[in-house]
């Protein structure tokens, strides 16, 4: 959306017998708007029966013929060929606001379908789906049929997006967790944002560009036959025979000699026997507040997801809203996210997971709440510090997945992350609007992201280590939360 929809620069279109409706760039194209209009959303009229600029005089009317656009940045988005400017531009806001709300179902619906049928098909049920739609999506007609088609791509995004952190943390150990879900999951999804701007720059119309994106989903076909579902969840469903299958084909891959046998049939009696209503059973989301434990880790887990989205995407909005070239924006501002994702994935293993999170959201709101103490004329510097809370939450926000996918049990995971998810989405969908405080008070919204990134980043000091341990299966593993004394005696032990 930062390339289809963005507003390209535009003026009335003359009289429809004028000669001189170019978009010629060897003519100065603000220049030439401001000869046909005061504005981009009214031109002079017309005396007598001239066509030509000399006869226009200093009354004015509205666009009747329509707009010129700007093509020097793109040849074409929906911007340009739904005329959504003027009067009808509150369409383009609404058309982000439709795929954020795509996204935010998808958070909701991912982790129920995905516990109950298994994280494979919801993974690639929905790369499939979201390759159909794209490929439906460039013959949209109408702003209407686009806007319908951009909110079940959404859904299917963030189901997919969910469901492979998901199947790549239970498939995976320890270490190999952690550098799927920081390298392989967070760092490609870093460098796919700056291959679209990359692609963006030689493809400048926006249909091009959306088949161009939807392009990598058939490269996932051959993979149904390499990725296998997860064992956990198999285990969890009572499909023994599968999971040891998963795991002796994974020994046979890796050149490792797998135990005659992996489940000692008085555990596998055992794990049915304690669980066998966990099994049969369908969970709902009821069960992420039935105890505790859960309870504290859901309530904690929202607050925090949906304080990192806002501050996350707030940050996003204003690079993207930065002057200079669109293309090389959105490269920088992926740029910050992979060198987060980098730098995150280095000191994982060094500090508690809190500590991690809490840092890095501290640092990002250290970070913002400088910008008020520099002068207003100091620009660099002000964006210099916001790039580096851009780090700081780009950071956090990677991490979230992995620590949450930690801390939420086996049977509930996809479901727990599905409405971590949605609270992040409806942080995205407030963070514009803290923006829109710009208008009146440039610093304001820096203020404001930075103290919720601090709040945030005291409330996750609260949050269990969940540091060399194992994935907890089931509720009744789910760690408690740490307490003011718990936090003591660790620092004191440290």
């Amino acid at each position: 959306m930062v390339f289809i929809a963005d507003i390209p620069a535009h003026h009335c279109k003359l009289v429809s017998n004028s000669t001189e409706n170019t978009t010629d760039l060897q003519v100065d194209f603000h220049q030439e708007s401001s000869r046909v209009g005061p504005d981009m959303c009214s031109r002079y009229k017309v005396i007598g029966n001239s066509s030509e600029r000399e006869g226009l005089g200093n009354d004015t009317e509205g666009c009747m013929d329509g707009w010129v656009y700007r093509t020097d940045m793109y040849t074409a988005n929906i911007v340009s060929e739904w005329d959504l400017v003027c009067d009808n531009s509150w369409k383009v806001p609404l058309s982000t606001s439709i795929y954020f709300s795509g996204i935010l179902m998808g958070s909701f619906t991912s982790g129920p379908l995905s516990d109950r049928f298994g994280r494979k098909p919801m993974f690639f049920g929905t790369i499939a789906t979201m390759t159909v739609i794209s490929l439906i999506q460039i013959t949209s007609i109408s702003w209407g049929m686009f806007c319908i088609l951009n909110c079940l791509k959404g859904v299917s995004q963030m189901s997919n997006y969910i469901a492979s952190l998901v199947l790549g943390a239970e498939i995976l150990g320890q270490s190999s967790r952690v550098s799927f879900t920081l390298l392989g999951h967070s760092l490609f999804f870093g460098i796919g944002y700056a291959c679209l701007a990359f692609s963006a720059y030689f493809i400048r119309g926006w249909r091009m560009l959306i088949v161009v994106s939807a392009i990598p989903g058939f490269l996932y076909i051959p993979m149904w036959w390499v990725i296998p579902e997860s064992p956990r969840w198999l285990l969890q469903r009572g499909r023994v025979e599968e999971a040891e299958l998963v795991i002796r084909n994974a020994a046979k891959l890796n050149r490792v000699s797998a135990p005659e046998v992996i489940f000692m049939d008085e555990d596998c009696y055992g794990l049915m026997q304690n669980n066998r209503e966990e099994v049969q059973k369908t969970y709902t989301f009821v069960d992420l507040i039935r105890t505790t434990n859960m309870r504290n880790i859901t309530i904690l887990s929202i607050i925090i997801w949906a304080s990192t989205s806002i501050v996350f995407y707030g940050l996003s909005f204003s690079t993207s809203n930065m002057s200079g070239n669109a293309y090389l924006n959105c490269f920088v501002s992926a740029a910050a996210e992979i060198v987060a994702y980098v730098a995150t994935w280095l000191l994982i293993n060094r500090a508690p997971r809190p500590t991690i999170l809490s840092s890095t959201l501290l640092f990002c709101g250290v970070m913002l709440l400088i910008i008020k103490l520099i002068p207003e004329d100091m620009h660099t510097m002000s964006q210099v510090l916001a790039f580096l809370g851009k780090l700081g939450v780009s950071a956090a926000y990677a991490f979230l997945f992995l620590f949450s996918s930690e801390l939420l049990p086996t049977v509930v995971r996809n479901m727990g992350l599905g409405v971590a998810s949605t609270a992040a989405q409806i942080g995205s969908i407030i963070s514009p609007y803290v923006i829109y405080i710009g208008v009146y008070n440039k610093i304001l919204p820096y203020i404001i992201f930075g103290v919720i990134s601090i709040l945030a980043a005291l409330l996750s000091i609260l949050l269990p280590d969940t540091r060399h341990g194992k994935l907890p299966d089931h509720i009744s593993q789910a760690k408690p939360i740490r307490s003011c004394c718990s936090l003591k005696e660790i620092a004191t032990a440290q």
